[in-house]
């Protein structure tokens, strides 16, 4: 701006900025210096992709058109030879299985390590105004071109050249060998070491590469992730500038209190009134949740109608922020495992490590979407959890039928939510095909287990008979 005053400047417009820490953690932008401007990911077709999480690496390829005029067929026959070889061995991966360069790999680098002054903004209109959502970025990764089938090439013309030396000397000539002590090396010395090239390369080497799956723009996931760059709090950060006098006056000198902490004589799981209004529109519906366990979408407005201090709630705006906190299970609301049992915690009862607490929960809530009761023997078998931390997980959403021995949901299906929200059930319904493959493997193997364990039984049956 110079020297100029801009104090006469006129305001055009004030547009609030979100913070979103949904993908904080999360976030990576991908970039492609070595692609001209007209590239377009979104046309391309990935075949595969991988990351190796410590090392926060990423390989994805691209699959090549071998159809196309300007693709030279017999060129890519003998880069695919010279990988693999006339005849590769059948337990070594070959690199292009067709026989031919059918893909190009791209491996992430990183240009720069300290990326915290970045974010990612989204310019969005939310009731005919602009906001900005901002994301932080956890790394921008720079993906370039890898030849790596040409090392693969010269490893192994190298091996086939010693071998055939070897095959040729008539007898083995002495080598001297030189014995070599290693030094102790004091805390300084281990960190350079550590710092080193060599270090560093042999310790991305050692990871492995671990698949994911690729999901294109127009897809359902890509989706359900594009709507966790929008934050859930509806009220800008700074809200002394947002606030009227009533409330900036309020928010300055609270209401008057109790000389007695209140929530000092309240159990560790349960939060005052006063405080539970004090918190975010997310926070709120998370303490509902977990407080009411199974909730149909009306009663839980009828709470935070009355409990929250954000005067323009609407069901919009409480939808929108739900899935975040939650699963929707034939109409009701669940709060999601994750928020029960968080990571590094485990089991009250026998000490069972979250990750499985999740992933048993999650299994249960999968059969309540496709059936109405769920037996407690069928998932201790499938989830080969202890009896009492089955039943732990039950009494967070379901209750015991007695007539029928076997557990249902705690409230009864929403089918008119469902029907008046079919993108909402649409987004869960591709949650849980996700989930299902996982889930049906999971029952596959205890299947096979099982068959195992009578095979033997039968076996030492017969045995014992014998003798």
């Amino acid at each position: 701006m110079g020297d100029h005053s801009s104090d006469d400047d006129e305001i055009i417009e004030e547009i609030p900025v979100y913070i979103s820490k949904t993908l904080s953690d999360q976030l990576y932008i991908f970039q492609y210096p070595n692609k001209k401007t007209s590239f377009n990911i979104d046309t391309a077709e990935v075949v595969k992709s991988c990351i190796k999480p410590l090392n926060q690496d990423v390989k994805i390829d691209f699959a090549l058109n071998t159809a196309s005029l300007h693709y030279d067929a017999f060129k890519g026959e003998q880069f695919a030879i010279a990988a693999d070889g006339q005849k590769h061995s059948r337990s070594e991966r070959p690199s292009f299985r067709n026989e031919t360069m059918d893909r190009q790999s791209f491996i992430s680098t990183k240009p720069m390590e300290n990326i915290n002054k970045y974010v990612l903004g989204i310019l969005h209109k939310e009731d005919n105004r602009n906001e900005i959502h901002a994301v932080p970025l956890t790394g921008i990764l720079q993906m370039r071109p890898s030849f790596s089938y040409f090392d693969k090439s010269d490893k192994r013309q190298k091996a086939e050249q010693k071998a055939e030396n070897e095959a040729d000397m008539d007898e083995e000539e002495p080598t001297q060998i030189t014995v070599k002590f290693a030094r102790q090396e004091n805390e300084n010395v281990r960190k350079a070491r550590e710092k080193s090239f060599n270090f560093l390369s042999k310790k991305f080497a050692d990871e492995a590469w671990c698949e994911t799956m690729w999901y294109t723009r127009d897809s359902h996931q890509a989706e359900l992730e594009r709507q966790k760059l929008f934050t859930a709090m509806n009220q800008p950060s700074d809200q002394s500038l947002c606030l009227t006098n009533e409330d900036y006056l309020k928010s300055l000198i609270p209401p008057e209190r109790s000389k007695i902490d209140i929530d000092s004589l309240l159990p560790t799981n349960v939060i005052s009134m006063t405080k539970l209004k004090q918190l975010s529109l997310s926070d709120q519906i998370r303490v509902i949740l977990t407080d009411v366990k199974v909730v149909r979408f009306d009663y839980l407005m009828g709470i935070l109608s009355d409990k929250s201090m954000d005067k323009t709630l609407t069901a919009e705006k409480v939808l929108r922020t739900l899935p975040s906190v939650g699963l929707l299970v034939k109409g009701n609301w669940i709060v999601l495992s994750e928020i029960l049992y968080p990571a590094d915690s485990v089991s009250s009862i026998h000490g069972v490590p979250a990750e499985f607490m999740c992933r048993a929960r999650d299994y249960v809530l999968y059969q309540f979407s496709k059936m109405d009761y769920v037996s407690r023997q069928k998932v201790i078998l499938n989830t080969q959890l202890p009896a009492d931390e089955v039943k732990e997980i039950l009494l967070t959403v379901a209750k015991l039928d007695t007539s029928k021995n076997k557990w249902q949901l705690l409230q009864p299906p929403d089918l008119q939510f469902e029907k008046n929200n079919q993108e909402l059930k649409q987004r869960q319904d591709v949650y849980w095909r996700a989930k299902e493959l996982k889930f049906q493997e999971m029952e596959m193997d205890q299947k096979s287990q099982s068959k195992r364990q009578r095979k033997r039984s039968i076996r030492e049956g017969k045995s014992d008979a014998v003798k």
